[in-house]
């Protein structure tokens, strides 16, 4: 943008701190976008990715395996639901969720029904920057000059919880029931649902209940219908359990992991399946294989780094399962008494809450730009959505959480 200021030049990362040219020292309170979920600079994954370097740097993964793929594979198993048996590699969110489209429709497709090439999504959804990831994701701020060039998916409303269990009641039926219109309609046919589950990360940290996944799970499988669920920002620990599915008890038949999978070392990404999707896919005919392919897929310095990601998080899991409790004493001790602070809400590592404000929530609004640049000046890297302010901090933050709820509480009030 014209009016965007210069970009602030790092030279060095370590833990939650990122280390600037002229020295300035400022805490990661986003783990940059979601991913750096171990810190900056992690010691063991960067011996990992060495150690793998001078081994095997990569290997096309077309008829070719090698054992960080399978490691990697092996150890992500058991930590996934047990619906979902198979795994495919790709590069990031977006090619994830795009891998989880293409192959709900071809299950579909293999099976006799060609028609069922349309989705369901959830307005304020975020899925991703490529066509197919934008398309299913709703209405957005984002991406409305590419509406024109996006298939016509179409988007049922995200029933935002609130404390008013009643309410939430209310809103989870009546987005079930717009569901149940569309999927009754005649003039098109389904493939499938996909969801952010538990929390629409960058549509604003809109949470649901975990009651309405339950219900969405339900719904899928009374009307046959595939069930995607998008935990690349939600995975590995972010909702305060491994993956939001395994929180809920849901099973969904498809998972998009990605971000925090390698600890923010290197892109890397995961479409999970279940067997039914996989064999659908078996066949003596050459149309029915899954066509896609990356140069780098299942990288083998990509796969070490999440092997050694994954090792970190079964170690210890406290850092991400304890973080809402630290988050909700914060909250209570520095925020209580700044009026301006409205709908505070939390799921595991994620804290979230607007500003209130007379301009509106619009992503690119004059006081969310105000926030950004006020938190830099007090050494906070955050980046609030609109008047969205949100919190989700590397696992290895320990002391500095107190003293960041003391800066944003002193921001907001200065304001």
């Amino acid at each position: 943008m014209k009016t965007a200021p210069p970009p602030l030049k790092v030279v060095r990362g370590h833990g939650a701190i990122l280390k600037l040219e002229d020295g300035t020292e400022i805490i990661d309170c986003i783990s940059s976008w979601w991913v750096n979920i171990h810190g900056h600079s992690n010691p063991e994954i960067a011996k990992a990715i060495y150690e793998q370097a001078i081994h095997l740097e990569h290997v096309m993964f077309a008829g070719f395996t090698h054992d960080p793929a399978e490691v990697l594979a092996a150890r992500l198993l058991p930590h996934l639901p047990i619906s979902l048996r198979k795994i495919f590699f790709s590069d990031n969110g977006s090619t994830a969720v795009e891998v989880a489209l293409k192959m709900a429709y071809q299950y579909w497709y293999n099976k006799g029904h060609a028609d069922r090439d349309r989705f369901i999504g959830f307005d304020g959804g975020y899925h991703g920057d490529t066509v197919g990831a934008m398309s299913i994701a709703g209405s957005s701020p984002f991406w409305q000059r590419y509406k024109r060039m996006m298939p016509e998916f179409d988007a049922v409303s995200y029933p935002l919880k609130s404390e008013d269990v009643a309410a939430n009641e209310e809103r989870e039926n009546e987005t079930l029931k717009q569901m149940k219109k569309l999927v009754i309609s005649k003039k098109k046919k389904y493939a499938g649902v996909c969801i952010e589950p538990l929390v629409q990360g960058a549509g604003g940290m809109r949470m649901c209940s975990e009651q309405f996944l339950v219900k969405l799970a339900k719904f899928c499988r009374d009307n046959d219908l595939l069930l995607i669920f998008d935990e690349v920002m939600t995975g590995f620990g972010r909702t305060g359990d491994w993956f939001a599915a395994k929180k809920v008890n849901v099973e969904p038949d498809i998972m998009c992991l990605s971000k925090g999978i390698t600890g923010g070392f290197v892109p890397l990404a995961v479409t999970a399946c279940s067997d039914r999707i996989y064999e659908s896919f078996l066949s003596d005919d050459p149309q029915d294989m899954f066509a896609h392919g990356h140069s780098y897929t299942a990288n083998p310095i990509a796969c070490a780094a999440a092997v050694k990601s994954l090792e970190l998080l079964e170690a210890d899991t406290r850092p991400f399962t304890e973080m809402e409790a630290k988050h909700r004493s914060y909250a209570n001790e520095f925020f209580t008494d700044i009026k301006t602070i409205k709908n505070l809400r939390f799921c595991g590592t994620i804290v979230a809450f607007e500003v209130e404000s007379s301009g509106g929530n619009h992503y690119y609004n004059e006081l969310g730009l105000t926030l950004r640049q006020k938190f830099l000046e007090e050494g906070l890297l955050i980046r609030p959505l609109g008047n969205t302010v949100y919190l989700m901090p590397p696992y290895c933050i320990t002391e500095s959480l107190s003293f960041i709820y003391y800066k944003i509480a002193k921001v907001i009030s200065s304001l």
